[in-house]
């Protein structure tokens, strides 16, 4: 049973049993599934059809080295954020079966050319070839190209899961599949502002990147064709070559990677007391000493360990900065812009409860007075504020440097700081009057039937905030249009900055009694997820 050739069909039909029956677990993934393949198809063949239209174009082989590279690179990272969308790429679920490595590797290579993947790469890399493509000698080294590309990124992908699927199957790894949608996020920016330059600057700019990516497998497969289509067949073969290496080598890793999986026990759970003893004491010493410094610390490890806080915390930061700056680097935005970061890592401040869910009955326990609610406010809000002060300045810093509006840098920094007050006032007292459940599984962050209170939660505090920083706005326009306003705009810093905190002192006044007084019901709300 150990004979490739043997195990290889077996694979096979075992790849389509599994998206068959999946496929009838519900209708709304069949659907979902359909839906996704068309779209997917779709994109693919508007893909060919604009590679078919490129051929013949100046920079046509530069951009299709670059389109195929880009293709590797998420194939490689496609297991890091999406796991689960392949149940084959655990090949801990074979261990109990009398199976050898190198066996396996073709079986499960072979399997891996099944799916909406490989059929959307195969139209790339055959629209590639034909954009770049000339005589019959480039068409064979395409074909072959074509094939060694195909396999090299199927490979890469298998590469990947092999040797982090440890990982993967742990609680970081779903922590790194919640954060999946913040990077496509952040990939959709990036590739929305190169557009934009290389719309002003042509596709000439492409060319210095194109002639190392040449070299870098598969897009050296693409690159061959180009090579022999101008008579450098020498060239092309050694590009070939190159690639087939790059599989072969990739091939033994995965081997490598499995083998050591099927025969080694899995230890990436097991903590040394010691390493548990330093983690449970490093933050608590840097912290305020009692119930302060505690709720402070329970704070910033949800942060960092639930995921949904986590996926919050990181998306907050990343778009924080890439409004700002984007827009800035494209000489569109206004150093103004950075206050979008306090606003962002303000909303953290909305529903604090929300993120215990019905643990929150140990805080309520702890909550006998308004003093106490105060204390578990504020500590809160001093957790949040570990990380959004020196966050927000830098974010405003940066996009000053950009702009070369160092001038601006007081009263922007007084402006988000009023924000940010603003919005920790208004989080606190909206945790209290409008908590609702978080869901822990799923991606959904609203418990059903809470929506509107997490409407009324957010936006309501959001609108709110905007209203009570009227009089820093209005003070930061009117030093702008007088006459010698400039002179006077650095006060907007330590004015900006009073108010904020003024604000959060008054918020956390009002929000605690009646947080003291809605424990039950604030209970009841967060327990509903």
């Amino acid at each position: 049973m150990s004979d490739a050739s043997t195990i290889t069909p077996v694979f096979v039909r075992l790849k389509l049993s599994l998206l068959r029956n999946g496929l009838r677990q519900s209708s709304g993934r069949r659907v979902a599934y359909i839906a996704s393949a068309v779209l997917t198809l779709l994109f693919a063949a508007l893909q060919l059809i604009g590679l078919i239209a490129l051929r013949g174009h100046e920079h046509a082989a530069s951009v299709v080295i670059l389109l195929v590279a880009v293709l590797a690179l998420g194939w490689a990272v496609m297991p890091l954020f999406f796991p689960s969308g392949d149940e084959t790429l655990d090949p801990t679920r074979l261990v109990m079966l009398p199976l050898r490595p190198r066996p396996l590797v073709g079986a499960l290579l072979a399997a891996s050319l099944v799916g909406i993947g490989p059929l959307f790469t195969l139209c790339l890399l055959t629209g590639s070839v034909i954009a770049v493509a000339h005589g019959t000698a480039a068409y064979v080294v395409g074909v072959l190209g074509t094939v060694l590309g195909l396999l090299v990124c199927v490979a890469l992908a298998r590469a990947v899961a092999a040797a982090n699927i440890r990982l993967l199957t742990s609680r970081k790894g779903r922590d790194l599949a919640v954060l999946s949608g913040l990077v496509i996020a952040v990939g959709a920016q990036v590739v929305n502002f190169g557009a934009q330059r290389l719309g002003s600057a042509g596709l000439g700019q492409l060319d210095p990147a194109a002639d190392v990516l040449s070299w870098v497998p598969p897009a050296s497969a693409i690159s061959a064709t180009d090579a022999a289509s101008e008579g450098s067949y020498g060239v092309a073969m050694l590009q070939l070559a190159l690639t087939a290496g790059a599989l072969a080598a990739l091939i033994a890793v995965w081997a490598r990677h499995l083998t050591r999986l099927m025969t080694e026990p899995d230890g990436s759970t097991l903590q040394s007391p010691d390493t548990a003893v330093r983690q449970s004491t490093g933050l608590g010493r840097l912290l305020p000493a009692g119930r302060t410094g505690t709720v402070m610390e329970r704070s910033l490890r949800y942060i960092w360990r639930d995921p949904k806080t986590k996926a919050a915390w990181v998306t907050s930061l990343a778009i924080g900065l890439i409004v700002p700056v984007f827009n800035a680097v494209q000489g569109t935005g206004s150093v103004y812009f950075a206050c979008f970061a306090a606003g962002m890592l303000g909303i953290q401040m909305y529903n604090q409860f929300g993120q215990d869910t019905s643990a929150f009955w140990m805080v309520a326990m702890t909550i006998s007075s308004t003093r106490d609610a105060y204390v578990e406010l504020r500590a809160r809000a001093f957790a949040l504020l570990v990380i959004t002060l020196p966050y927000a300045t830098l974010v405003t810093a940066v996009t000053a440097a950009i702009l070369g509006a160092w001038a601006r840098l007081p009263e922007t920094l007084g402006l988000s700081f009023a924000l940010l007050g603003a919005m920790l006032a208004t989080g606190a007292w909206s945790s209290a009057r409008f908590p609702y459940s978080i869901p822990q599984e799923g991606h959904k962050n609203v418990a059903p039937g809470q929506v509107g209170l997490a409407w009324i939660s957010i936006f309501g505090g959001m609108v709110a905030a905007a209203l009570l920083c009227a009089p820093v706005i209005a003070l930061t326009i009117w030093l702008n249009i007088s006459a010698d306003g400039d002179s006077w705009s650095w006060l907007l810093l330590p004015t900006g900055a009073a108010y904020g905190t003024a604000l959060t002192a008054l918020g956390l006044r009002l929000a605690a009694p009646r947080t003291a007084t809605r424990l039950p019901e604030i209970l009841t709300a967060v327990s509903k997820g």
